[in-house]
């Protein structure tokens, strides 16, 4: 996606305009001069000053659009993904900001991942292209030129739901006031403060009581489409080192994104196996999976180390599913869920083990799931109370929802 600057007067104005000013002011003035001494020479402006050349674009070089969109990526979930899928759609080149831990604080209240988990969460995503940590919550003045000029941005990017601040302004009013906002569609059927409400629905506090905000009840509509717009397209080559790992990958974190890519630098294709909710509730509880099957899948399938998936792996690496897949090594983590569900389950990598294909990967974080999920568990009371806040408003919003056209 591209576009051609026909008049580099124009973009000398657009871009510089301070700079184009005096310019066009002492031609000005030389012209003058000129008219009131009777000169005859007056030089041309490319002759005056030759470094115009940066503002004229030659006939047929085009620009790369480059947009920015930003967000606090706390708890990310496919939506997320959905929306930065969109958003470079818009453009050739995706910036993202991720909102500071101090400024998530002040607007929306304290984040349950830490910077560098949220930093690794969105730099891991297939259509992200540069990150930028520590961005406002609020697109400032300040912050809006940085981006135009530092970053060379040519669109600030938002979804069509409101993204207020404090005092109930706009957070993108500048955006749109100048002209450079595009706007995309909302992915439905998922939020951080629905993922938040499974959590404390699935947890006791420390009466041993389940809190009392109820089930939650996913409003995520599957579609294949949706899967293939998450999907690389492409198969392995006939020559391919297919590298398989497996595993419930429930609330996608930084964990699983450092896992993959190490498991992605041991071969050509990685191929991914997603236990279905069956099985990771035989493993884990009935209150797990926290997120669905094609919930899973999605957040899976837009890591950018990740090249294919089995939605619905089965718990053991079978002969012939090795064949199938043409396998040529099966890896696991040292980190993973401890529960007692699995005493007396087979050992799922017997096989490959046998045909000596099987190798443990160090895992690069000690993040799990539970781990997670007891940050929020521990600290209910704040969750609780944030929650019903935004609960309220979200069901506002699916009350008085309206057709959107878009991905």
């Amino acid at each position: 996606m591209e576009f051609e600057s026909s008049s580099w007067i124009r973009d000398g104005v657009y871009f510089y305009p301070h700079l184009f000013g005096c310019i066009m002011l002492t031609c000005a003035l030389l012209s003058f001069s000129t008219s009131y001494f009777g000169l005859t020479y007056v030089p041309t402006m490319p002759y005056l000053f030759p470094d115009l050349r940066i503002f004229h674009k030659k006939k047929g070089e085009k620009k790369r659009v480059r947009v920015y969109m930003d967000g606090c990526f706390d708890l990310m979930h496919y939506g997320h993904a959905n929306a930065l899928r969109q958003a470079k759609a818009l453009g050739d080149e995706l910036v993202v900001g991720v909102v500071s831990d101090e400024e998530i604080i002040a607007n929306k209240g304290p984040p349950v991942l830490f910077m560098q988990e949220r930093l690794a969460l969105v730099s891991g995503l297939k259509w992200v292209d540069e990150v930028i940590p520590n961005a406002p919550y609020e697109i400032t003045e300040d912050f809006m030129n940085r981006l135009f000029n530092e970053h060379d941005i040519d669109y600030i990017i938002h979804g069509d739901d409101p993204c207020l601040l404090p005092d109930g302004t706009d957070a993108y009013a500048l955006a749109k006031k100048v002209g450079r906002y595009k706007q995309i569609k909302r992915t439905e059927g998922v939020s951080s403060t629905d993922i938040v409400g499974r959590i404390l629905s699935s947890g006791k506090n420390d009466r041993g009581v389940f809190p009392s905000n109820g089930g939650h009840i996913s409003r995520f509509l599957p579609t294949s489409r949706r899967i293939v717009q998450f999907s690389n397209g492409k198969g392995p080559g006939p020559n391919s080192r297919v590298v398989y790992i497996d595993g419930a990958f429930d609330l996608f974190h930084a964990g699983h994104v450092e896992i993959l890519k190490s498991a992605r630098q041991l071969g050509d294709f990685l191929l991914v196996g997603i236990y279905a909710d069956q099985t990771v509730s035989e493993l884990r509880g009935t209150h797990f999976p926290l997120m669905s099957l094609h919930e899973r899948s999605l957040s899976v399938l837009a890591c950018r180390y990740v090249d294919e998936v089995i939605i619905g792996a089965p718990w053991e690496v079978s002969k012939d599913m090795i064949t199938t897949f043409n396998i040529s090594l099966v890896v696991h983590g040292t980190v993973a869920e401890k529960n007692s569900f699995m005493d007396g389950k087979s050992d799922p990598y017997s096989v490959p083990k046998s045909m000596r294909i099987f190798q443990i990967l160090e895992s690069p974080k000690d993040i799990t799931t539970n781990s997670v999920a007891q940050r929020i568990i521990a600290n209910h009371e704040i969750y609780e109370k944030r929650n019903a806040k935004k609960e309220a408003s979200e069901k506002k919003y699916y009350a008085q929802k309206k057709y959107v056209s878009g991905d």
